[in-house]
């Protein structure tokens, strides 16, 4: 299955984003709660409906931007956060973005990327970030097969992808999923090295 902006732009228009889970989810709220240079330069890729860049936000990061292949779910951010600055929602694919940030945030992008393109997401997330540039957030645990998004994955695929490119400071099962992802995720912090 090709997993183009029109269909991810359907599954918007339908409501059918059952991994959305309504709010910041736990292991990157603790993640954001603990960061205190609020000036890093933060992009959300997949953005989807956004509850990570309007927790980001609305806690004093200004200078936060999120970015999705489809216009749906950032037309439904824009509605739901009206003020957030509009020039900070990028409608682009991901592998055509160019700028530098301090930290890239990854929830739930990664899983729902067609697996023959993970090598080209490492790479890019690699272009993306300046100098001691971070990526943070959560990879999915579990066998990786056909069946998808999301897709799977494991601590020995990840070091493999992520190795060349990164230091792989954190790749561990997160204790502190939300119910139910519980025993399915593992929280990265990966420097760029």
């Amino acid at each position: 299955m090709k997993l183009t902006k029109e269909y991810w732009t359907e599954r918007y228009n339908e409501n059918n984003i059952p991994w959305d889970a309504g709010m910041i989810t736990t292991p990157i709220k603790k993640y954001v709660d603990q960061l205190t240079d609020k000036d890093l330069k933060i992009l959300i890729p997949g953005v989807g409906n956004g509850h990570e860049l309007n927790y980001l936000y609305t806690n004093g990061f200004k200078n936060v931007y999120g970015l999705d292949i489809s216009e749906e779910p950032i037309a439904n951010f824009k509605r739901n956060n009206p003020d957030f600055p509009e020039d900070q929602l990028i409608v682009d694919d991901f592998f055509k973005h160019d700028s530098q940030y301090d930290l890239i945030i990854e929830q739930t992008f990664f899983c729902a990327l067609n697996t023959e393109l993970r090598p080209l997401y490492a790479t890019k997330i690699h272009d993306l970030l300046k100098e001691n540039g971070k990526l943070a957030g959560v990879l999915f645990s579990f066998p990786l097969t056909e069946q998808g998004p999301p897709f799977g994955g494991s601590v020995e695929e990840y070091q493999v992808l992520f190795s060349d490119n990164f230091l792989l400071k954190a790749l561990a099962p997160c204790y502190n999923s939300i119910k139910p992802r519980e025993n399915n995720e593992l929280f990265i912090i990966f420097h760029k090295k």
